[in-house]
C-alpha cells in the first residue's frame, strides 16, 4: 500500500507497459478498493497536470476544480465521480493498448461471458492462473495483435499481479469484470443490491422452484421485480429491461446458473 512518503510513479505520458500501468493503479489506488477516487483523485489529477504541462496548479485553486470536473466529464463515463481500471486504461497510453485491447475483443458482457465459460467449465465464477495464458492467448489472436512468448508471459504475469491478490493461483470473475467497459459491466448495474449469503440463499430457491440449480428468463423477471421494490430501486419498465439483458447477458443458452448470479448480487459470493 502506498504511503504519503512514497513518490508517485512519473507520469510521463509515453507508451507505458502493462507492469508500470499497475505501478501508477497501485500508487494512486491506494487504499486498494478498486477505485481513484477523493483524495487519491485529486493527486492523480495533479500529477496528470504536471506531466502534460510541465507545472502543476494548486489544487485550491478555482481553475484546477474547473479543468478535473471537464477532465472527469470526459472520462469518468458512468459519472460515479470515480475512476476504474477500464477508465484509467483510457487516459494512459498503455504499451501496445493492452488493456484497451482486452475491451476492443470483449467489446460486451455476452462476449466476456462467452470467453470466460471457455475456461471455467465447472461454473466456480475463478479460472486457475496457469490457464491465464491460454486465455489471453485467445484474447490476442481475436483482436489481431501480434505478440511473442516474452510479450504473453509479460501480460500473463501483470494479470495476476492485478486479480490474484492472494495468491491462490484463481483470478475471480468479480475482478476481471474491471477490464470491460463501464457501461457494460454487468456488475457495476447491481452495486446498490448486496445481499447477505442467507438473503440470497433464501431468493434463489424461491424463484428456483424445481431446483435444478438454474433460474430462466421468466424466473428472472420476477426476481428483478422483487429486488428493485425490496431495495426501493425506482428503475422502471425500460430499466428493469436493461437489467435483465445485462444479467442474462450471464446466462448460458437461457439458463442462469446460481453461482453465476451469487457473483452479481451476494455482498460475500461462497464461491
Amino acid at each position: 500500500m502506498a504511503t504519503q512518503a512514497q513518490q508517485p510513479p512519473h507520469l510521463h505520458l509515453a507508451e507505458l507497459t502493462a507492469a508500470q500501468f499497475l505501478d501508477i493503479w497501485k500508487h494512486f489506488d491506494s487504499d486498494g478498493n478498486g477505485y481513484i477516487e477523493g483524495k487519491e483523485l485529486e493527486n492523480f489529477f495533479h500529477e496528470l497536470e504536471i506531466a502534460r504541462r510541465g507545472a502543476g496548479v494548486d489544487p485550491s485553486h478555482a481553475a484546477f476544480k474547473e479543468k478535473m470536473k471537464e477532465f472527469m466529464a470526459n472520462f469518468d463515463k458512468n459519472a460515479d465521480g470515480r475512476i476504474e481500471m477500464s477508465e484509467l486504461a483510457q487516459i494512459l497510453p498503455t504499451e501496445e493498448n493492452f488493456l484497451l485491447c482486452f475491451r476492443q475483443f470483449v467489446g460486451s458482457s455476452s462476449e466476456f461471458m462467452a470467453a470466460w465459460r471457455r475456461y471455467d467449465t465447472d461454473r466456480s465464477g475463478y479460472i486457475e492462473s496457469n490457464e491465464l495464458k491460454g486465455f489471453l492467448s485467445d484474447l490476442l489472436k481475436k483482436a489481431n495483435r501480434h505478440y511473442d512468448d516474452k510479450k504473453l508471459n509479460e501480460y500473463t504475469q501483470t494479470i495476476l499481479k492485478m486479480f490474484d491478490l492472494n495468491g491462490d493461483g484463481k483470478l475471480g470473475l468479480s475482478e476481471m469484470a474491471r477490464l470491460l467497459p463501464v457501461e457494460e459491466n454487468f456488475l457495476l448495474k447491481f452495486q446498490s443490491i448486496k445481499l447477505k449469503a442467507e438473503q440470497f440463499d433464501a431468493l434463489f430457491t424461491l424463484y428456483d422452484k424445481d431446483g435444478n440449480g438454474y433460474i430462466d428468463e421468466q424466473e428472472l423477471d420476477a426476481l428483478l421485480t422483487d429486488l428493485c421494490e425490496k431495495n426501493k430501486m425506482d428503475v422502471g419498465t425500460s430499466g428493469l429491461v436493461g437489467y435483465k439483458k445485462s444479467i442474462m447477458a450471464l446466462s448460458d443458452g437461457g439458463k442462469l446458473y446460481r453461482t453465476e448470479l451469487e457473483i452479481v448480487l451476494c455482498r460475500d459470493p461462497t464461491l
